[in-house]
């Protein structure tokens, strides 16, 4: 097996890439079970096979001297590419940086290393606005109008160049510098949200796409988007997650009592896929691309389209197990929630919150000489920006399809389909979230994770039912 090259950033604390990599990434809990169970398995491979290297994925060559570059471009058969800014209220110039400009530094390095396959991680909510299926295919803004080159690609060249134009005009007018990085986030949002988009994430990830997919054109990339990624089904162990997901936040506010109700389209299919899944999507993208190069794909990491899950069945299961059952998760709850969650109507919701930010303004002015905001209308402006974004996942009015990847799948041989599955009519959705989900969130997602057991072997497996043979 050769030696897989990982690109890491170096930090205050630990200057060398590897060093980092030892106290930061291979103390994740995902790597309990494999000490457990083949300690020198793992101590062979991160010997061995693994190579760190302190590089900047933002900057020319990484970052790195001429030498080291080519050397590590000569030994690189795929590049896979996670990197992201996955905040969906980054500053704008941040987060086109991260998840925009620096795809011209991969592709870069893909010519170098000699037209080397690329596997760049998208996310299925590059969709935007749109409504109903959502295809394996290039999504079409819905707002502002971008033109198309004689090739099929949308030219976002004019839309950054437009954009960089407005973060410059942004840094010069404004004079407080600490007031800096909520302009250039209102910046960011205002702009999604004229092109066709619910957050900067989102918008900087879709100019990623076509920005990388121009600059191969005719050469072999695939755009691999999951969308709302959890905690694992079954590998290494079930229930393992990093950190509080975009759909866990909610369920985190309900356990501590801060919230309880969010606005939702309860008949809205929500989209979560398990992160073993993800990851065996990405193996199969890896062997397709050596297989047949030379050809673009876009496959979608979904359930949607192969396990539906409504919203109203979601926040009912999780929120319920973690009401009545609070006793179990403490580090998500400190005592029990004492109302039910209850989802209501996006317009109601936003109808009321504006309501409550107008008499609250009036209240302040009337009360308060000062221009300073109360804490009550912080928190009602707060509100209605959280809403406007997670809105977008918690009232979806589209259905994310994955049939490429099920085909890919499909053509993989039966013992590939055992060893890496992708197919989420795996998942019993009451098994997942009551028995491995919110606990996985409880034990691996929660900071306070010094207490970890020997894990038990367990699965959500769908038991499919037995059938006549034609």
């Amino acid at each position: 097996m050769p030696a897989s090259n990982l690109v890491i950033r170096g930090n205050k604390k630990y200057p060398d890439a590897m060093d980092r990599f030892k106290a930061e990434i291979l103390t994740s809990s995902i790597f309990n079970h494999l000490k457990e169970t083949n300690p020198a398995l793992l101590e062979n491979f991160c010997s061995n096979k693994l190579n760190c290297i302190g590089g900047e994925i933002t900057e020319i060559n990484f970052g790195l001297p001429e030498k080291k570059y080519l050397q590590l471009a000569e030994s690189t058969d795929v590049f896979i590419n996670s990197a992201a800014s996955v905040n969906f209220q980054e500053e704008l110039d941040k987060a086109l940086l991260i998840n925009t400009l620096c795809l011209n530094n991969v592709a870069d390095f893909a010519e170098a290393a000699g037209d080397i396959p690329v596997i760049q991680i998208s996310t299925c909510y590059v969709n935007g606005f749109n409504k109903g299926t959502i295809k394996e295919e290039i999504s079409k803004p819905t707002g502002k109008r971008i033109p198309k080159d004689k090739n099929g690609h949308y030219d976002t060249n004019v839309v950054v160049k437009a954009l960089q134009k407005k973060i410059e005009k942004t840094k010069a007018s404004v004079k407080d510098k600490k007031l800096l990085p909520e302009a250039l986030t209102e910046l960011g949002l205002k702009e999604a949200h004229r092109y066709g988009w619910g957050d900067t994430y989102t918008f900087t990830k879709w100019l990623g796409e076509q920005l990388i997919l121009k600059r191969l054109n005719n050469k072999t990339i695939t755009i691999l988007r999951p969308s709302v990624v959890e905690s694992t089904l079954e590998s290494p162990i079930p229930g393992w997650i990093e950190g509080v997901k975009v759909s866990d936040a909610i369920l985190l506010a309900y356990a501590r009592q801060k919230v309880s109700f969010f606005p939702a389209r309860k008949a809205g299919i929500v989209d979560i896929i398990p992160v073993d899944l993800v990851a065996n999507s990405v193996i199969l993208s890896v062997a397709e691309a050596f297989e047949q190069p030379g050809e673009a794909r876009i496959y979608q990491s979904c359930s949607g389209s192969q396990n539906p899950l409504k919203v109203e069945r979601y926040v009912t299961t999780v929120c319920e197990e973690v009401r009545v059952n609070w006793k179990k998760y403490p580090n998500l709850a400190k005592k029990q929630p004492e109302k039910k969650f209850v989802l209501v109507n996006k317009r109601v919701f936003i109808s009321v919150m504006k309501g409550l930010k107008l008499a609250q303004t009036v209240h302040d002015r009337i009360l308060s000489k000062s221009s300073t905001k109360s804490k009550a209308l912080k928190t009602v402006e707060s509100t209605l920006r959280l809403s406007s974004i997670y809105s977008t996942y918690t009232s979806p009015e589209y259905v994310f399809n994955s049939d490429k990847l099920m085909a890919l799948s499909n053509r993989m041989g039966e013992q590939d389909k055992v060893l890496f599955p992708v197919d989420a009519k795996k998942i019993d959705w009451d098994y997942y979230f009551q028995h491995i989900h919110v606990a996985g969130l409880n034990r691996y997602g929660m900071e306070d994770n010094t207490q970890v057991s020997k894990p038990t072997k367990s699965t959500a497996v769908k038991k499919e039912p037995e059938t006549e043979e034609a």
